[in-house]
């Protein structure tokens, strides 16, 4: 018999894996577009954008929203148009439908951070808080990870408009068992005077600041390696494109194993998440460190990038935790959806410049910028639990 907490886990996290999955097809259907509509890569790089951009712009207005109104309604319906949209790009005649279509994903892809942390904080007890949201962390990088081969799997037994009809379909029986299974689907506790929502200026509370350049700098961070850590291997260690391959997957899967794990340490105390993430997240940036500063073979190389992943990984879901923790109750839905806005834009902000010192012969700065964003990332962390002690966010307009 399943419990109602896998239930709502695996509702959630398919969710989140599908959110993270439809972000994928697009790019990996780039080639075939490419020819259809005989456009620039770059004018296909707009579609990108555009769904990303879109999602990463709503989520806090819609996280207000889910703290006024409740998160089940925008999920059911984010989820739809997500879906619907993506299918419907196999009836596009134009690429200018492609990017209008990919926008409108885009504003059903932006209701699932505000919307499944609202019902995660509702729906699981805090003892299993720290594993559920490892569980949506890593459900949402398996949707990554799976994206590619699916679709390439699919395309070679069909034509592009029918892989997109296909993905997109996938999002309907997800919906529809969110809808028979939402009475299990707790929204945030929310006090009654909490229901006028604390005011947008509080969106400025230094707490939230601070927890948001924790999550841009983070995302910065990682955005370079997975963009460029290829490149610098090759070129700075001189190692082979299939060594420096390796250590890219190892790193993507360190990470992945490492939010589970870092779930399971959530749990188990909440004292000393802080020092968790702290020394952990310096970990990962020493051993990127020294996978740049130190001779080494490919196979070593490969075991740090492999361990830096784990350790990044197993700070996440504390940060998260951490993050909940320093909510007012019954405002999860925009402060995870304004400060989890962080991710995307930290992500999108390096690939160009960290090209840009590649281009100019110092591709051996990338991996040591990027293990100084991490332990500036320490800083505004740290700065945020003071704040969070010292000044708590107000759970209404006074």
């Amino acid at each position: 018999m399943i419990s109602r907490y896998a239930k709502v886990n695996l509702l959630i996290g398919t969710g989140h894996f599908l959110s993270h999955f439809y972000q994928l097809c697009l790019p990996t259907l780039f080639v075939v577009l490419q020819r259809q509509f005989n456009i620039t890569f770059a004018e296909l790089g707009l579609a990108v954008v555009l769904m990303t951009g879109t999602s990463a712009v709503l989520q806090t207005p819609i996280g207000f929203l889910v703290d006024r109104y409740g998160a089940r309604p925008f999920l059911i319906g984010g989820a739809l148009i997500m879906s619907l949209a993506i299918s419907a790009m196999a009836f596009a005649t134009a690429f200018w439908q492609i990017l209008a279509l990919a926008l409108i994903s885009g504003i059903g892809n932006a209701v699932f951070h505000p919307c499944d942390y609202a019902i995660l904080a509702g729906s699981i007890p805090a003892e299993r808080m720290g594993r559920s949201f490892a569980l949506h962390s890593f459900a949402g990088n398996v949707g990554f990870a799976l994206a590619p081969p699916i679709v390439a799997a699919l395309s070679s037994v069909m034509d592009w408009r029918g892989v997109l009809l296909v993905v997109g379909g996938l999002g309907l029986p997800v919906v529809a068992a969110v809808i028979l299974q939402s009475s299990i689907l707790h929204d945030q506790t929310r006090k009654k005077e909490a229901v006028s929502s604390m005011p947008v200026r509080e969106l400025l509370h230094p707490t939230l600041l601070l927890f948001f350049l924790f999550y841009f700098l983070g995302a910065m961070a990682s955005g370079g390696v997975l963009a460029w850590l290829i490149t610098v291997l090759h070129q700075v260690k001189g190692l082979d494109l299939a060594a420096a391959s390796a250590a890219l997957t190892a790193y993507m899967i360190g990470s992945s194993g490492g939010v589970l794990l870092g779930g399971w340490v959530a749990d188990k105390s909440d004292r000393y998440l802080a020092i968790f993430v702290a020394g952990l997240t310096t970990f990962s940036a020493i051993t990127i460190l020294a996978v740049d500063l130190v001779p080494m073979t490919g196979s070593v190389a490969i075991g740090l990038m492999l361990a830096s992943g784990v350790g990044l990984g197993a700070s996440r879901t504390p940060r998260d935790v951490m993050l909940k923790d320093a909510a007012p109750p019954g405002q999860i839905g925009k402060v995870f959806g304004f400060v989890s806005t962080g991710l995307p834009l930290g992500s999108a902000v390096t690939p160009v410049p960290f090209g840009f010192l590649i281009d100019h012969g110092h591709a051996e700065l990338v991996l040591v910028l990027a293990a100084g964003f991490l332990l500036a990332s320490i800083l505004c962390m740290g700065s945020a639990k003071a704040s969070a002690s010292r000044d708590p966010m107000p759970t209404a307009a006074e």
